[in-house]
């Protein structure tokens, strides 16, 4: 046998252990490639054609060669279909294989195997096959049939589709992912070119290229899987996901400099593009959210944390949920961590118009009767224990009813919110100021005792009785009765001081409203200023 053969079907046999291997590595390695059943049939069918190839370079008979050459097309005309596959499902479109897909991928093939089997009967794949005239060593050449053809055009667009769809996610794919990329279309093209070249009968002593190829392809792919976890995922589809996610990511290394982030990081971040990766996370978050990286930052980076911050995007308060996961090598050592951005603007939102809702009055703009009574309550307790004084205000729109019947309901919530405007120009910070019922008013003042809060009373009084209700109809007037009454007794309980100020009040309405009594606890009496 000539030694050039010889070494070929050496080299011819080393692809075939190695297609091999990669068959069963891929079978038995625990993966979440959805690709990998295509490609371990890729590497089967691969290694079939290597061996069967290399035993037909070392027959000596026609029958013998025959034989082989049909062992072969147990394995060669899966190849092509089947590594398709892998790189549609390593770019995410594993949606499209369908069985309208498959069956022609490998219908063809089977009945390609069907025909070189039985060619003898229909010359179908072969028309003729005969030794090559002057070689040194049995080699077959061979007559296309029609069907040969058939399967060729098969084979080489497989490998053009391959090679397009690379091409077409080569510009969305990560830097990251771009080694695995290349590695699949080196795989795909180096065959390509052999059999192209086998085909137009340029290649030395007019042997079959493609097997001694295949050695280097998976060499190439042990080395992906291996170093670059090529079947652990397909990237395309991972960065699919990756980019479709509504929270923004952001991955950084050891030293919180970023590595990768998403589409929705960007959105949520100003000014992060490609020009971040590497720089520190600090830098990232601009003024608006110090405070967040600053969590972040002073957080463990091996224990998972999560806050919920506010910081200034584009001139509006934006709330996001901060989660901060550390990211570990398969060995469990720290790589670095995941920082996860949640927008929860609107939920905040919602939460506070709820909060809001539930505490505040919706005509007046001032606490509900309910939300009064608890800050008066806690007030009253704490000042019991501090021994400060406390006293309740409470006030009544004089003839609110005539307001109403004479104007209409419109202007009735008018003069409630125009009492509350004049209260509030005489409030302190930490005064209670709420709504109690119909056209009543409330005021919980801490560290008052009693005769300063019937001055303030007879104040706002007379601030209302001086500040008509203007309308479009013309200047309504308005007064107020007033009641006011301080903690005069230890453990007394805000039911108890509210019933007091409201005799008080009556006690003003029935001696000709517009002016202020107090409750001392024994007696009510006309408070008349100084």
């Amino acid at each position: 046998m000539d030694s050039m053969i010889s070494n070929y079907i050496v080299i011819v046999c080393i692809s075939g252990v190695l297609n091999a291997l990669l068959a069963l590595f891929a079978y038995y390695k625990k993966t979440d490639f959805a690709g990998t059943r295509a490609f371990i049939l890729s590497s089967l069918t691969s290694a079939i054609y290597a061996f069967g190839f290399a035993l037909e370079l070392s027959g000596n008979s026609m029958g013998e060669i025959e034989f082989w050459i049909k062992l072969e097309y147990l394995g060669m005309p899966y190849i092509a279909p089947s590594s398709l596959l892998v790189i549609m499902y390593f770019v995410g479109l594993e949606r499209l294989v369908q069985k309208k897909l498959l069956i022609p991928l490998y219908g063809i093939p089977l009945i390609t195997t069907l025909l070189v089997w039985t060619n003898g009967y229909h010359h179908l794949y072969y028309k003729s096959l005969f030794f090559r005239e002057g070689a040194r060593t049995p080699l077959i050449d061979v007559v296309m049939g029609p069907w040969y053809i058939i399967q060729g055009s098969l084979t080489f667009g497989c490998m053009l589709a391959g090679m397009c769809l690379i091409g077409w996610q080569w510009n969305r794919m990560k830097h990251a992912y771009r080694r695995q990329l290349t590695i699949i279309f080196i795989g795909q093209f180096l065959p390509a070119l052999g059999a192209f070249l086998y085909l137009m009968d340029m290649t030395p002593n007019g042997v079959d290229p493609v097997p001694v190829i295949m050695s280097i392809t998976s060499t190439l792919y042990i080395w992906a899987i291996l170093s670059r976890g090529m079947l652990t995922a397909a990237p395309i589809a991972r960065e699919n996901l990756f980019e479709s996610m509504r929270d923004g990511v952001l991955v950084t290394d050891r030293s919180d400099k970023l590595i990768d982030y998403n589409r929705a990081a960007t959105e949520m971040l100003q000014g992060l593009d490609s020009s971040a990766i590497g720089r520190p996370l600090v830098q990232l978050f601009l003024p608006g959210g110090k405070e967040a990286v600053a969590y972040v930052m002073n957080s463990d980076p091996l224990i998972s944390g999560e806050w919920e911050l506010a910081w200034n995007k584009d001139g509006e308060t934006c709330y996001y949920q901060i989660r901060s996961s550390p990211v570990l090598k398969r060995d469990g050592q720290y790589a670095g961590r995941m920082i996860m951005l949640i927008d929860v603007t609107e939920r905040t939102l919602l939460q506070e118009k709820l909060k809001l809702l539930a505490t505040v009055d919706s005509l007046t703009g001032i606490y509900n009767r309910t939300h009064f009574m608890e800050l008066s309550r806690e007030l009253l307790e704490e000042a019991a224990l501090n021994l400060a004084p406390v006293s309740i205000i409470l006030l009544d729109i004089d003839f609110f009813k005539n307001i109403n019947d004479r104007y209409g309901h419109h202007y009735g919530d008018m003069a409630l919110q125009h009492i509350v405007n004049v209260c509030s120009r005489h409030l302190r910070e930490g005064d209670i100021f709420g709504r109690y019922g119909g056209e009543e008013f409330v005021l919980c003042l801490p560290g008052t005792p009693l005769k300063q809060a019937a001055a303030l009373s007879e104040t706002i009084r007379g601030d209302i009785e001086r500040s008509p209700l203007q309308t479009i109809s013309g200047a309504i007037n308005v007064t107020a009765s007033f009641g006011a009454v301080d903690a005069f007794r230890k453990n007394i309980s805000l039911e108890e001081l509210l019933s007091e100020a409201d005799h008080a009040l009556y006690t003003s309405k029935r001696n000709g409203r517009n002016a202020v009594h107090i409750s001392s606890g024994s007696s009510i009496t006309h408070y008349t200023p100084v």
